[in-house]
């Protein structure tokens, strides 16, 4: 039993992969067989966090994005 418990969390996505599923989710171009994967041995709240980093960033990046081209057009 302990050999199967220790199989199971080396199949765990590790952090980047857990970051690349949530990038190519976010973009509709995640694989089935990577989505596969995260709802078979991926711990949803890994997942829920990650996607709450990434998309705060996301949305900072664009208001950034966003004042700079206001400022430039100001000018």
């Amino acid at each position: 039993m302990t050999e199967h418990s220790d199989s199971d969390k080396q199949d765990k996505p590790s952090l980047l992969q857990t970051i690349q599923s949530i990038l190519a989710a976010l973009f509709g171009v995640q694989s089935g067989k990577n989505r596969e994967r995260d709802f078979t041995k991926g711990d949803a709240g890994n997942y829920l966090g990650v996607y709450v980093v990434l998309v705060i960033a996301l949305v900072i990046g664009m208001i950034i994005t966003v004042n700079m081209v206001l400022d430039a057009a100001a000018k």
